[in-house]
């Protein structure tokens, strides 16, 4: 039996730097290759906010979860609170999902289910109507939905790229958590 790793034309090498070299190889490409999507989860009643520790189902408005590409999930009880998190300069973890609760389809005093991919999601920033923490930017699955809710609570309307680190400083969600010790 050959045991020889070569099978290839060229300068021979020996078994072990063959699958050295091999497994390099192997590692870039994975480097290289999209993180497959994970579908949002339904939080338990007892899930608890990634940031601080609060109880999702005690607070109002659409919640949040980013999904990691190891399988664990952060919730937010805030949307704004999401957005602090993706748009930290040092977010690295692979990310296989970003959901938020399409406030057009559920409760707001007591939301459940309803989780749309929150890069898909139309957003109002600036609106009268309060989040968890106080003000807060609401996710609809449509443009329609956005738009009426922004008739009637004040806001403008955006899509997930045109929201920015300024917004979040409105006074609630990840804004007033990261000011707490300050």
């Amino acid at each position: 039996m050959n045991t020889n790793m070569n099978t290839t034309p060229g300068p021979a090498r020996t078994g072990r730097s063959g699958w050295a070299m091999l497994s390099a190889a192997l590692l870039l490409a994975a480097c290289g290759q999209p993180v497959s999507k994970l579908a949002a989860l339904e939080p338990g009643v007892d899930a608890a906010c990634a940031l601080d520790g609060m109880v999702l189902k005690d607070y109002p408005a659409s919640k949040a979860q980013i999904r990691y590409a190891d399988g664990q999930t952060d919730y937010f009880c805030d949307v704004m609170e999401l957005f602090g998190a993706v748009l930290a300069p040092d977010q690295r973890r692979p990310v296989a999902g970003l959901y938020v609760q399409d406030m057009g389809r559920t409760s707001w005093k007591q939301p459940s289910g309803h989780w749309i991919s929150a890069r898909d999601a139309w957003y109002v920033a600036g609106s009268r109507r309060p989040g968890s923490m106080g003000p807060t930017i609401v996710p609809f699955a449509s443009a329609d939905a956005a738009r009426a809710f922004a008739t009637v609570e004040g806001g403008k309307v955006l899509r997930f790229d045109q929201v920015d680190a300024g917004m979040l400083r409105m006074g609630g969600g990840a804004a007033h958590d990261q000011g707490m010790g300050h």
